[in-house]
């Protein structure tokens, strides 16, 4: 079944991606009906493979393809679910291939696995919150800087090529706000089980990564509040995503420099 799975979900990705290409060959818009019926079929089948990828009797896997097929799963959820109210087949275009050559190379274990089977599941659900929200917030800030890009050269009246194959700016502006969105709701979620399933967050060794992640979700949910409430976009939005990316970036390495370092010389 897993292996049904596994093929279903990469022959469902490149189907997608067919019938995304076919429409931007032909200048037109696609069979939207068939093309998420597609993406959908493809989410569902990869998802059923990706746990068995994750969970394995051995333990739990935390391998670099592994997290790339898991984050590659988030996104095209995201996607999926813009996609029934804008036409993003440009981005299917994009990430459907992505998906299918992810979800290969987890399940074939390229570049090597070691399942972690010392964790308990409240830990390693944890972890695999953190890694996912990580990953989204990141992709969100790496739009945030395509946007700013976007607007200077709209700004100068010298729109970029790259700019001609994508959405429009306020479809890739949708998209920012529900990466961001998605992965907030990542981040919460990873802190939450972080203080149920971990002995103790504050602890001298966790402290630094606590404290830079609870900034980092409190400068995320001013943004979502101030683009919700007053419309925030543009470069104000971009200003706080890489304000909000920074914090983030420090919990995670940050705190590694800190710990293994710093207070080392001292």
């Amino acid at each position: 079944m897993a292996a049904l799975a596994h093929w279903t979900a990469i022959f469902l990705y490149l189907a997608t991606t067919v019938v995304a290409a076919l429409a931007v060959s032909q200048k037109r818009q696609p069979d939207n009906r068939l093309l998420l019926g597609l993406l959908t079929g493809a989410l569902l089948t990869h998802g059923a493979s990706l746990v068995n990828t994750l969970i394995s009797p051995a333990g739990y896997r935390f391998d670099f393809t592994a997290m790339l097929s898991l984050v590659a799963w988030t996104v095209n959820l995201l996607i999926l679910i813009l996609a029934i109210k804008r036409p993003l087949h440009l981005l299917i275009l994009i990430v459907g291939p992505l998906a299918a050559l992810a979800e290969l190379a987890a399940v074939n274990g390229w570049g090597g696995s070691v399942p972690r089977e010392q964790l308990s599941a409240g830990v390693a659900v944890h972890a695999l919150l953190s890694i996912s929200a990580y990953a989204l917030l990141t992709l969100a800030t790496l739009q945030a800087i395509y946007l700013y890009y976007q607007n200077q050269q709209l700004h100068n009246h010298r729109p970029g090529a790259i700019s001609r194959f994508l959405p429009p700016l306020q479809t890739m502006e949708s998209l920012l706000f529900g990466l961001i969105a998605f992965g907030q709701l990542l981040l919460t979620a990873s802190l939450i089980t972080g203080f149920l399933f971990l002995d103790d967050l504050f602890a001298q060794h966790l402290v630094h990564k606590t404290t830079l992640s609870i900034l980092a979700w409190l400068l995320y949910s001013i943004l979502l509040w101030g683009h919700w409430k007053w419309g925030w976009r543009g470069n104000t939005a971009v200003r706080w995503t890489l304000a909000a990316f920074a914090a983030l970036l420090l919990a995670y390495f940050g705190s590694k420099l800190v710990l293994e370092v710093i207070l080392q010389r001292n």
